[in-house]
């Protein structure tokens, strides 16, 4: 991938001396799903935000599973832009996809942050009823129009937050995805293949923080299942209230702030 793809895929924004923060957006998502953080974050960090492989302009196509070919290839970016080091921040899928990067590549992190993502399952039964589940949804992204698809995905209790015109909004901003793409991202990436990534934190010297929402109680009770099992010393839980499962998009000067809080980006210049 040459540097002129490589600009396609990556939006910087920040002064290059700051400390770097790469972002990693959730399913369906891009790049540009982290502009509406730029105003402050831009102020501390140099951002560094990716499009994962299948969104945006990322072409990439992974094998199954992907989750260790696209932390390579997301360091591999990062590098190529002369960062050796850096804070990381993702989203849901991103987030779970950030979890690989830090397992993979633990020296390369000043700090993981993780938004309402899963760390894996580990009940055999579960990974099989995820598998099944993927795969229908996987089949209705290749057979359906993207519009009738977002429409259904969007009807999934964990977006319940969001008002009917906010889901039309993301239907109209989504609709021109390659489905092809995606759907080869999302099987690749399945829940039902993501290793247990809850040890990662043993692997990690830097600090790692959980920003779920109140209203999010699926992933609410799955960050306090984990710091349960592991400490407060390990994983740093960061509940916000009157917010759901994207918390960054809809909340977003609450998010930057909480954010700015945890990584206090004055010390770590």
């Amino acid at each position: 991938m040459g540097e002129t793809t490589l600009m396609l895929i990556i939006r910087r924004f920040g002064h290059p001396n700051l400390p770097a923060l790469v972002m990693l957006h959730g399913f369906l998502g891009s790049k540009d799903d982290w502009s509406i953080l730029m105003p402050k974050l831009s102020q501390y960090f140099h951002c560094i935000c990716i499009d994962l492989p299948g969104h945006g302009a990322n072409h990439l196509a992974l094998a199954s599973p992907g989750f260790s070919q696209v932390a390579a290839h997301i360091v591999d970016k990062v590098s190529g832009l002369g960062i050796k080091q850096f804070h990381l921040l993702g989203y849901s899928l991103g987030g779970r996809i950030a979890l690989h990067v830090a397992k993979d590549f633990p020296n390369a992190l000043l700090s993981l942050t993780l938004e309402s993502a899963h760390p894996g399952l580990i009940d055999n039964h579960q990974r099989d009823e995820r598998a099944k589940s993927d795969n229908l949804w996987a089949k209705k992204l290749q057979q359906l129009t993207m519009p009738d698809f977002l429409s259904l995905w969007y009807q999934q209790a964990v977006f319940n937050d969001l008002s009917k015109q906010q889901k039309q909004q993301l239907i109209t901003l989504r609709r021109h995805n390659d489905p092809l793409r995606l759907s080869n991202c999302y099987l690749a990436t399945s829940l039902s293949l993501q290793q247990d990534c809850k040890p990662v934190l043993h692997q990690l010297r830097c600090p790692c923080f959980y920003l779920y929402g109140e209203d999010d109680r699926k992933f609410a009770q799955i960050a306090k299942d984990w710091q349960a099992e592991y400490g407060n010393d390990q994983l740093t839980l960061q509940p916000l209230t009157a917010a759901g499962h994207n918390i960054h998009s809809l909340h977003p000067r609450l998010f930057s702030d909480t954010l700015l809080a945890l990584l206090n980006p004055t010390t770590s210049a």
